[in-house]
């Protein structure tokens, strides 16, 4: 199993309509690197839901259900989506700033490369993440 983090605008999509809707497809990707992310997710890969911008706090765990397929919103083949369903709500939302201060998470990709919308993650730092927010 792989696991990610995935970031979200809430008022472009919070994780209570991602709730609300049972799954989507993960759209709106035009950055390479983040794409490739995206082409390297497998049925059953978990990931970590980010509110950025506001809130900027890890407030659930999303699954994968769909490997990457064409990006439906575009006719550029070069962009792809993966369809993902609500896992689980964190007991306890994990703060940007309590991630920055933890310095087992000095290589997280969200903290190196903020502005990535769609970031690797290995499973140590998934579990201090879950660690954080007193899911262990």
């Amino acid at each position: 199993m792989n696991y990610w983090l995935i970031k979200s605008e809430p008022f472009k999509y919070s994780w209570d309509q991602f709730v609300k809707d049972k799954s989507t497809f993960w759209d709106g990707v035009r950055n390479y690197q983040a794409r490739n992310n995206l082409r390297n997710m497998k049925v059953g890969d978990l990931c970590l839901y980010y509110h950025s911008n506001e809130g900027k706090e890890v407030v659930g765990i999303a699954q994968v259900i769909k490997e990457s397929y064409q990006d439906p919103t575009t006719t550029d083949p070069n962009w792809v989506v993966v369809d993902v369903k609500p896992y689980k709500k964190l007991i306890q939302t994990v703060s940007l700033e309590t991630m920055k201060n933890d310095t087992r998470l000095s290589g997280l990709g969200l903290l190196r490369q903020p502005r990535l919308s769609v970031i690797d993650l290995t499973e140590d730092q998934f579990n201090i993440i879950l660690e954080l927010a007193n899911e262990k």
